[in-house]
C-alpha cells in the first residue's frame, strides 16, 4: 500500500512537470521569475487562510557574505489545522513543519518551485499510513500548480 500511495504522489509530481530532485522534493517549472513566482505562492497561501511564518532570501544572505547565488528563496508556511494531526501520527514530524516550498532559479535561467512532499515525510517519519499526509500533499500539488499557471 505505502509504494501504491507513493507512486500515486509521483504520478501527481509528473502531470507538474518535475525535475529529478532531492528523494522527497517535488519540484515543478514556473513560466515567472523567482520573485513573481515566490510572490504568487505566498498571495496563495495566505489567501488559503494559511500563516506564513517568514521568508528567507538566501541570495540576499549570500551577498551579504560577499558572496553571489541565483535567486533562491524560502517560504515558511501552515496552519495547525494540518500540522497537528501530522505531529499526532509521529511528533517527529515537527522537525519538517511547519511547511516550507522553495524558489530557485537554475544555470540556465529556468525558476523551480518546490517542497517536501508530505507522504515522503510520512515515511521518513515512520508513519507512512498517517492520512493527513496524503491531503496534506494534494493540498500543497494545488497551491504550486496555482502558483505556476498563468
Amino acid at each position: 500500500m505505502k509504494t501504491i500511495k507513493y507512486a500515486l504522489t509521483l504520478a501527481l509530481a509528473v502531470v507538474l512537470s518535475p525535475v529529478q530532485a532531492a528523494e522527497g522534493l517535488v519540484a515543478v517549472e514556473s513560466p515567472y521569475d523567482a520573485q513573481t513566482t515566490m510572490n504568487r505562492f505566498e498571495d496563495i497561501v495566505k489567501g488559503k487562510g494559511l500563516n506564513v511564518f517568514a521568508r528567507i532570501d538566501h541570495a540576499a544572505g549570500a551577498e551579504k557574505a560577499g558572496m553571489t547565488l541565483r535567486p533562491t528563496e524560502v517560504i515558511i508556511f501552515g496552519d495547525p489545522q494540518g500540522g497537528t494531526p501530522f505531529m499526532k501520527c509521529a511528533q517527529s514530524v515537527g522537525i519538517d513543519l511547519p511547511l516550507k516550498a522553495l524558489v530557485w532559479e537554475d544555470a540556465s535561467a529556468q525558476v523551480w518551485l518546490g517542497y517536501n512532499d508530505p507522504t515522503y515525510l510520512a515515511e521518513r517519519h515512520e508513519v507512512p499510513e498517517c492520512a493527513v499526509a496524503e491531503k496534506l500533499s494534494k493540498a500543497l500539488a494545488g497551491l504550486v500548480k496555482a502558483a505556476v499557471t498563468p
